[in-house]
């Protein structure tokens, strides 16, 4: 049994507001799922397909109050392409952020029009078949151990680890890039931005639970129809039913 990451789950005040603003950052479509809840998708996306992870929007009154532990990197295919969507996405909305990257050359730190950090990076061969979003990037403090737990909860495969990041990729070989960072910043809140796994179509839920908790999953105890679990680290992630 295995899952794969199908997209990632970010809460908003407003879902309306930022969805036109993601959709027109990634030039995806938006698509209401349920009440208080958009899909943000390429135009005929095929979910849940690896050369994609979409982004889901959940309406939330609370607000961000801490530097988010999960954003996403935008890729970009020249030093022209690079200024040009920085200049494009700040006047959809986004401001200059301060994470304390210091004087970074080869991204730009933004926030969307609700305070959620994400980078522009600068063009490179790693990222140049991704798509819009080259990588998802989760804070931590141990790259290792978190790739041991995430290679071993999902089949996506494990590029590279390093004391800095450990870096994984779906087995197909397409789509961005799931990557661990390490950050002395410790977890403080319900992270406002999450990962959502899914198991294929043949498998059981209950049998995955299970084996998400031998790996060191924790499950959460919430009134949903999914399970709610966290990472060794502490980071909430969603199960979702085979698909």
């Amino acid at each position: 049994m295995a899952t794969r990451l199908v997209h990632i789950t970010m809460k908003a005040r407003d879902e309306a507001l930022l969805g036109r603003f993601w959709a027109a950052a990634l030039g995806w479509e938006v698509s209401v799922e349920a009440p208080g809840v958009l899909n943000i998708e390429p135009a005929g996306f095929d979910y849940p397909d690896p050369t994609a992870v979409s982004i889901d929007l959940v309406a939330s009154p609370d607000p961000k109050t801490v530097k988010n532990r999960v954003h996403v990197d935008l890729a970009t295919t020249s030093a022209a392409h690079q200024a040009e969507l920085v200049a494009r996405l700040t006047a959809l909305g986004a401001t200059r952020a301060d994470v304390g990257q210091g004087e970074a050359e080869d991204w730009v730190v933004l926030a969307d029009p609700e305070g959620n950090e994400f980078c522009v990076l600068a063009p490179g061969p790693l990222i140049r078949d991704t798509g819009p979003i080259a990588s998802v990037v989760v804070d931590c403090a141990d790259p290792a151990a978190m790739a041991r737990f995430w290679g071993a909860a999902t089949d996506w495969t494990l590029v590279r680890t390093t004391d800095h990041n450990a870096v994984f990729r779906s087995a197909t070989g397409v789509g961005p890039y799931l990557q661990f960072l390490r950050t002395p910043d410790a977890k403080t809140v319900w992270n406002r931005v999450h990962l959502d796994i899914r198991p294929y179509p043949n498998d059981d839920a209950a049998t995955e639970v299970a084996r998400l908790r031998t790996l060191g999953a924790t499950p959460i105890d919430l009134d949903v129809p999914w399970t709610v679990m966290t990472d060794p680290e502490g980071n909430e992630f969603c199960l979702l039913s085979p698909r």
